[in-house]
């Protein structure tokens, strides 16, 4: 599976090219995104992080009511489940005064282990947080991975870590590597490996056994 994970990265590439993933301005959209896509499309998610723009500074964010924090992000889903995970988080974010110059002086699984124990937020949002707002080599397994690479043919690990760690020990541990295969990942499943895959003109076909 090594070499597979290897190819698939530069056919993904060579099919969509640069993602320019994460899309937000500033590292704290960054992770507030990464909650409030939980359980939804990254569409509904553009239209809640729209409406709250205005507020896209931690510090205002956490003295908001959560009532009105609940219906600026109604439209990405379990807004009051995701209004209460945001606020959580908000609350740990404030042992470091809100501010991303000492998360980067913490070490990565310390961070890792912190954002675990906050309450709603799970290995693939605490992954996704690590390396898309912080810089740090951690890979994102997301259930886009398990789709496209069981359709590869491949058994995978049950636990998380335990796929994580395949594909960390496999690639060259790089934050921008990381970054771009995943999003390529999502990419490739929104465009051909859907649920019900699309499998004219994929990129992945030659390795697939989809269509076996």
């Amino acid at each position: 599976m090594e070499t597979v994970i290897r190819v698939v990265y530069k056919q993904l590439y060579r099919a969509y090219g640069r993602q320019h993933w994460w899309p937000a301005k500033t590292a704290f959209e960054v992770m507030v995104g990464a909650i409030l896509v939980q359980n939804t499309a990254w569409k509904n998610v553009e239209k809640a992080m729209l409406q709250l723009e205005p507020y896209l500074d931690p510090i205002q964010m956490f003295h908001l009511p959560v009532e009105k924090l609940e219906q600026l992000i109604r439209s990405s889903g379990f807004f009051r489940i995701k209004a209460r995970r945001l606020h959580a988080f908000l609350a740990w974010f404030e042992n470091y005064d809100f501010k991303m110059e000492q998360l980067h002086h913490q070490d990565t699984l310390q961070l890792r282990n912190q954002l675990l124990s906050i309450n709603g937020i799970g290995p693939e949002t605490a992954d996704s947080i690590l390396l898309y707002a912080l810089d740090r080599p951690v890979f994102v397994i997301d259930a886009y991975t398990r789709r496209i690479f069981k359709r590869l043919g491949f058994d995978l690990p049950k636990k998380y870590q335990d796929l994580r760690y395949l594909f960390e020990t496999t690639l060259v541990k790089d934050v921008q590597l990381y970054n771009e295969y995943h999003a390529l990942i999502v990419q490739h499943a929104k465009v051909h490996c859907k649920v019900k895959p699309i499998c004219l003109s994929c990129p992945l076909l030659d390795h697939c056994e989809q269509n076996v």
